[in-house]
């Protein structure tokens, strides 16, 4: 198989964990013959620093050309002076707008060797193993704002939009997902008080007629996120609008103990994608050897199933991961209490090492350099 794929390190500590996830890849096409093209790209703070544009013309079209997209981080204090109008986040924004990644998915797993990490009893996450589907091209932080109004400047106004075909897109693919899972979907919102949440029930409810077998329930989002803390493993798949989807994603995030081993993909109507952990670019740990490299790696893991089809490929690299932190092995953000702490190099050696051991045991050994 030949694939190219966009590289586009960002800001803080994205090059940092992005450099993992390319020594992962480059390592699964040594073992199994396939040929990986990887090309660099500019977006967020560093493209703002370069070009003086959060997107250049340069990083979209790159992206336009390319089978799949790995994104590390963008963002960080040292553009907060930049004006308001430029912002490394519009890069992030603007490169899901421009590619039509209206699908975001999140998996949230628990982790066996990772759960006593959480702030939450071991009973209650055990057996999580869930999937948020949050709907990335709409919605409020698409909606066109206004300037602040008023002598003082005291009013300021947000729009949150959604189209009858947006919504219908994300559902139908959340369906789909669910499907082949539990069969049960968790559609979230706030028909009680949003007229584009009654829009959205009222679509989840009409095209759940074509999924007879999949089962549905509705939720407020303030009890979904009451209920994500409570009893989490009663979800399987969740859908949601973006903002909504924003919050509940970072919220649960913490049953798996860090921020840092959630990884994402976006996804549209063909088999593109972009693929990013969930984590920020965490300046204040940047180029220290301290970030976990492990969602930047997982996500690629996602972009070998979603995107090439190689669903072997990334259960290899899942089942490393998993070795690696059932050996002990952990950066500061896991703070276990027993095994051994490393750094993000070591952290990506080790894992890059389990794979190995697994291809040697499968009788396909490979020298990685």
């Amino acid at each position: 198989m030949d694939k190219r794929i966009a590289v586009l390190s960002g800001d803080g500590i994205g090059p940092e964990v992005m450099s993992g996830a390319v020594c992962v890849l480059q390592a699964i096409a040594d073992c199994f013959n396939h040929h990986f093209t990887f090309e660099e790209g500019l977006i967020g703070g560093a493209a703002i620093d370069e070009y003086g544009t959060p997107l250049p013309e340069s990083t979209l079209k790159l992206c336009k050309e390319s089978d799949a997209i790995l994104l590390g981080a963008v963002g960080g204090p040292k553009w907060d002076s930049v004006s308001n109008h430029i912002r490394p986040e519009q890069g992030l924004l603007g490169l899901r707008k421009e590619l039509g990644l209206f699908a975001n998915l999140r998996p949230v797993c628990a982790y066996e060797p990772l759960i006593h990490t959480s702030t939450l009893k071991k009973e209650v996450i055990e057996n999580v193993d869930l999937l948020i589907v949050r709907e990335l091209t709409g919605g409020l932080y698409f909606g066109k704002p206004s300037e602040r109004r008023g002598t003082n400047k005291e009013l300021a106004i947000d729009t949150l939009t959604y189209t009858i075909q947006e919504i219908e897109r994300i559902v139908d693919k959340a369906f789909q997902l669910a499907r082949k899972r539990k069969k049960k979907l968790t559609s979230v919102d706030k028909a009680n008080v949003l007229e584009s949440s009654r829009m959205w029930r009222e679509v989840v409810n009409r095209i759940a007629k074509n999924y007879p077998d999949v089962t549905v329930q509705h939720m407020l989002v303030d009890s979904a996120s009451m209920q994500l803390i409570y009893r989490p493993e009663q979800f399987d798949v969740i859908v949601t609008e973006n903002l909504f989807g924003d919050i509940l994603s970072d919220e649960a995030s913490m049953i798996t103990g860090s921020l840092g081993m959630l990884p994402s993909s976006s996804l549209r109507s063909d088999s593109v994608g972009m693929y990013e952990p969930v984590h920020g670019s965490a300046p204040d740990i940047a180029g220290k050897n301290l970030a976990n490299p492990l969602g930047m790696i997982l996500s690629a893991s996602m972009m070998l199933k979603f995107s090439f089809g190689l669903d072997k490929e990334a259960n290899i690299v899942e089942e490393a991961v998993m070795k690696v932190l059932i050996e002990g092995y952990h950066t500061t953000d896991l703070n276990l209490q027993h095994g051994t702490q490393v750094g993000t190099k070591e952290m990506i050696d080790k894992v890059i090492e389990a794979i190995n051991e697994n291809q040697a045991i499968s009788g396909i050994q490979y020298a990685y350099i």
